[in-house]
């Protein structure tokens, strides 16, 4: 949520970034929102002024009373009965408009960074920089399921009867990979200083709220039925929402946090062969890490962060790439965002593995979070990124470590967590 001081000083500059943002038929909001603002600044001068001279008037009524004059006394309190009615009328009409911009400025998208690439959606993208040689061996890559059947690791049979399409069960040595990726994700986090969290993976309405866009959580996010509870969609979620309406002490920046969690998300899109293995799932697990900072050393962070998960993928011998996201393409909330993408040598292409995005104040204005500094109350800049997310982390590592013969190589960063196995066999 920005803060409503652009709209009073700046519409233009908030129109002109709903337009680079391709939401035109979020303009009206503005002038509307510059409109209520006026009447709810117009009622609260009308009250404080009748409550100034109720005061006033009231402050008479002992020395009317002690001169005698009771008649005028009663005039006055009639009078001032009359102010009181008038201020309740204007504090009722306040709070509705009050109300009513909450709800307004919820749908205006944050400011971008200037940096940020003009582009209608994804396929507007910029690439960045690449990191490692994006190999294609002389030899097939099977598709990412049939490697993991192979080595008796994956029954999306199982999960179809169980639970339904988009589900699956990860078996034996595959399981164990999973697994090993988390694990070492969570220490390679720890190494660089942040602080392993386990959240909640649940959350309240006022937290999605105060997360995400309305578009994002309809598109998203799974609810508790008859509850007040939703699951999350990643551990950002929680993670931020743990600090709603509270005064964080300046000293304790930057807060650095690494969280595990299972994700639920709907998933709704392209399902073609590859998204009907393992990379497009209603359920999966993720490492994040998410930085609460002062709003000036946000870029800072932001770029510490990306390259974190770079850093991540290339210690598991895969290739990635980072792609900077254009205006369309950044979530309502967003400053900016970079993805970073793995190399597939079956699909001879980049494919999404994880997201960095800087959100400014934006998420501390929907929340409620605070610090006090030298210069008065302000709102902290939150940062979130993915470490891993499997299975597409999973998918990277076999692909990128699959071998003519058909065994995988595991990764050397991987074999401690993996009782030293240094390949991984096809059954046969």
């Amino acid at each position: 949520m920005i803060d409503i001081k652009l709209i009073r000083e700046n519409k233009k500059l908030v129109k002109e970034n709903i337009k680079k943002k391709f939401q035109d038929e979020k303009l009206p909001l503005v002038d509307e929102i510059f409109d209520l603002d006026i009447e709810v600044r117009d009622a609260k001068l009308k009250g404080d002024n009748l409550r100034s001279e109720k005061n006033k008037l009231s402050s008479e009524i002992g020395n009317l009373m002690k001169n005698g004059e009771k008649a005028k006394a009663e005039e006055i309190k009639k009078k001032i009965g009359e102010m009181d009615a008038q201020i309740k009328i204007l504090e009722i009409s306040e709070s509705k408009k009050n109300e009513l911009i909450k709800e307004k400025m919820l749908l205006i998208p944050n400011i971008i960074a200037d940096s940020v690439p003009i582009g209608k959606d994804d396929s507007e993208n910029v690439e960045l920089e690449k990191f490692g040689d994006p190999v294609v061996p002389n030899y097939e890559i099977p598709y990412h399921a049939d490697i993991a059947i192979s080595l008796d690791g994956l029954d999306k049979e199982g999960a179809g009867r169980t639970t339904g399409e988009g589900f699956y069960f990860l078996k034996g040595n595959i399981a164990r990979l999973h697994s090993a990726l988390l694990t070492y994700a969570r220490d390679f986090m720890i190494d660089k200083g942040f602080t392993y969290v386990l959240p909640p993976f649940m959350i309240r309405s006022n937290v999605v709220n105060g997360v995400m866009s309305f578009t994002e959580k309809e598109a998203m996010m799974y609810k508790i039925e008859g509850e007040d509870l939703y699951l999350i969609g990643t551990s950002e979620h929680s993670m931020v929402g743990r600090f709603m309406n509270q005064i964080i002490k300046e000293e304790e920046f930057p807060i650095t946090l690494t969280s595990y969690s299972p994700c639920f998300r709907k998933e709704g899109g392209a399902h073609g062969l590859e998204e009907r293995g393992l990379y497009r799932v209603h359920q999966f697990e993720k490492e994040e890490m998410i930085v609460v900072c002062k709003k000036e050393d946000g870029m800072d962070w932001y770029n510490k962060m990306w390259s974190y998960t770079v850093e991540f993928f290339r210690s598991l011998n895969v290739p990635v790439r980072t792609l900077e996201c254009c205006s369309g393409d950044l979530a309502d909330l967003k400053e900016k965002s970079v993805d970073i993408e793995a190399w597939s040598p079956r699909q001879k292409a980049y494919y999404e593995v994880g997201s960095c995005s800087i959100m400014g104040d934006a998420q501390a204005r929907r929340l409620g979070i605070r610090y006090k500094s030298s210069e008065g109350t302000k709102y902290p800049c939150t940062l979130n990124n993915t470490v891993v997310a499997t299975p597409r982390g999973l998918i990277a590592v076999l692909e990128n470590n699959y071998n003519e013969d058909g065994l995988v190589n595991v990764p050397e960063v991987l074999r401690p967590y993996m009782g030293g196995t240094e390949k991984l066999v096809p059954k046969k």
